[in-house]
């Protein structure tokens, strides 16, 4: 139905091994979280009554289903956008497109073979949620209807970022596009909600966190407007995406002949033709740029090296830093910056969570980024040809760390600045802000160290891309899960530490798969296994509320003691690399 592409993922992905273990690793770390949530719950308070087993239950639905929506449709979009960036990289698009394949079954087919993973772990997961109504407190009705929103968001997000895909030149443009999009998508659709101008049916279909939680909610099926929204919900979507592919159809043979083809002149055939072109036609020579000492680092910030289309990506993230801003600025004005956030209490006021927010995102990005800073060295064939210059490890590793952090400069600085606007406003004191600043210039070198670790490890751009953005993703989401959790059951914290060392295992071991899996060292194995426990402690000091020093300084260590885990061993395989032929040569010599 959808052509040769589709038809084609469709026979190669049952066979691949990894495809089962994905999908039963998601389901396990779903089933891990309920058993974890039990044994946390039934560790401060008996679920000997049925009232009890039912209000566990619809609060196991309530985590696990905005928790299944970000995993699932994050993993779409950028699975869809960095499917078609590699393609792009790898010059095999344009011989796609020069195939008799319609733009029908070249667009809707790479989308629809990105969607098989995604929707298939949705599939899986369903038999699990059906557990949660033989407990009470959830009905199958809600259950289906959270698969439904989660299902057609999931549509939205993979239409979103194939055409994204489609649209830009680089991979990194394509993920942050991708990612910016959908946050403005998400925060419109919030400014719609909170104008009070429509209806709530039509505030519903515009926003998918409002539409999740409607079809979460008890009184969901009690209630016509809440059925009719969320209907309206999936319909919106559904044509949205058919409008969004639409327009990648029409223009998938526009966009990419003219960024991928360069005409070049055809090379001379005589002496006199060749003479012709050889002499110059002014007087005038283009002075020779001066490189600096370390090459890697002067390309990254003197070139456009991710292409000159990165200053959109500047302006998205400069307006969605605008965006939040803005509201900061008037909780600020308001008097409601330092009410307590939602079920996390007073350990996170108001204000932090739209800077917490504009944090991770940047964090993301910096992260891909870093990635394709070697990836498309890689698929662009000029990481073999690096090898085998004068480039040292250290020249390699600290150019691109350095140039990686210039240019996204803007994605750093913003969010530090509202760190100070909020010192500046009583929001936050100057020690903890200092803390705050520490711990952001860790995580940016981490998660910078992280995406070229990742680049370097994997030959595929997508694996790499995936396993990076997946790392980054697993830590800020384990950290949110742990805080909720720990903060929605109220339990006392000793009795908390038993299920939540199965997670810290858990973690440590995705985290050893992600890092050090096809490169392995002792370092990196201590670094998998302490860093969740690490930031573990950090959480719990910064739930009781001991003194933030307490909380920064083992994340300064942990995510400082990974870094150079990382880094070490990227120096020493470089060293080897380079290295080799150079010395046979002067052994010889």
């Amino acid at each position: 139905m959808f052509g040769p592409v589709l038809n084609r993922e469709a026979t190669v992905v049952p066979k691949r091994p990894k495809t089962y273990l994905g999908r039963g690793v998601y389901v396990l770390v779903l089933f891990l979280l309920l058993c974890t949530g039990y044994l946390v719950l039934d560790g401060s308070r008996s679920l000997l009554t049925t009232s009890d087993s039912a209000r566990f239950g619809g609060w196991m639905f309530a985590l696990l289903s905005p928790l299944q929506l970000l995993v699932l449709c994050s993993l779409a979009a950028v699975g869809a956008a960095s499917s078609v960036a590699q393609e792009k990289d790898r010059r095999t698009l344009i011989l796609l497109l020069m195939t008799r394949l319609s733009g029908f079954e070249v667009v809707v087919g790479k989308l629809a073979a990105s969607l098989l993973g995604p929707l298939s772990m949705l599939i899986c997961a369903l038999p699990l949620f059906l557990v949660l109504p033989l407990m009470g407190g959830v009905s199958p009705e809600q259950v289906l209807s959270v698969f439904l929103v989660t299902a057609a968001t999931i549509v939205l997000a993979g239409s979103i970022g194939s055409v994204v895909g489609l649209w830009r030149e680089k991979t990194f443009q394509a993920i942050a596009l991708t990612v910016l999009l959908l946050l403005m998508y998400i925060a419109v659709g919030e400014l719609v909600s909170l104008s009070g101008l429509f209806p709530e049916t039509v505030n519903l279909a515009l926003s998918p966190p409002r539409a999740l939680f409607a079809a979460a909610s008890p009184l969901a099926a009690l209630s016509n407007e809440t059925a009719i929204g969320i209907g309206l919900f999936v319909l919106v979507s559904v044509l949205s995406s058919a409008v969004i592919l639409g327009f990648g159809i029409a223009k998938v043979r526009v966009w990419n002949p003219s960024r991928e083809v360069r005409l070049k002149a055809p090379a001379p055939e005589t002496s006199e033709e060749a003479e012709s072109v050889l002499e110059p036609a002014s007087w005038k020579v283009r002075q020779a740029k001066s490189v600096w000492k370390n090459p890697i680092l002067w390309r990254e910030i003197c070139t456009w090296a991710y292409g000159r289309k990165v200053v959109v990506i500047r302006v998205a993230f400069a307006l969605l830093f605008l965006l939040i801003a803005g509201a900061i600025y008037f909780q600020v004005q308001s008097g409601v910056a330092m009410e307590p956030a939602g079920r996390v209490g007073r350990a996170l006021p108001a204000a932090t969570l739209p800077l917490a927010i504009l944090g991770v995102v940047s964090l993301v990005l910096v992260n891909a980024l870093a990635v394709n800073a070697v990836t498309g060295e890689r698929d662009g064939l000029a990481l073999d040809l690096l090898l085998v210059t004068d480039i040292s490890p250290s020249e390699f590793v600290f150019g691109k760390l350095i140039g990686v952090l210039y240019v996204a400069k803007e994605m750093i600085l913003l969010p530090l600045a509202l760190v100070i606007y909020m010192a500046a406003t009583g929001v936050m004191t100057i020690e903890n802000a200092t803390y705050v600043f520490v711990g952001a210039i860790i995580l940016y070198v981490f998660v910078t160290m992280l995406g070229i670790h990742s680049g370097l490890n994997y030959v595929a751009g997508r694996t790499a891309t995936l396993a990076s953005l997946g790392t980054v993703f697993f830590l800020c989401v384990g950290i949110a899960i742990c805080m909720t959790i720990m903060v929605s059951f109220r339990g006392a914290f000793q009795l908390q530490l038993a299920p939540f060392l199965v997670m810290i295992l858990g973690g440590g071991a995705a985290l050893f798969a992600s890092l050090g899996w096809r490169n392995p060292s002792s370092a990196i194995f201590v670094a998998s296994f302490f860093l969740p426990l690490i930031t573990f402690y950090a959480i719990t000091q910064f739930l009781l509320q001991t003194d933030h020093l307490f909380v920064v300084f083992p994340l300064v260590v942990g995510y400082g003691f990974t870094t150079a885990a990382m880094m070490i061993p990227a120096l020493s395989e470089f060293d080897v690399s380079l290295e080799k032929d150079r010395g046979t040569a002067e052994d010889s010599a």
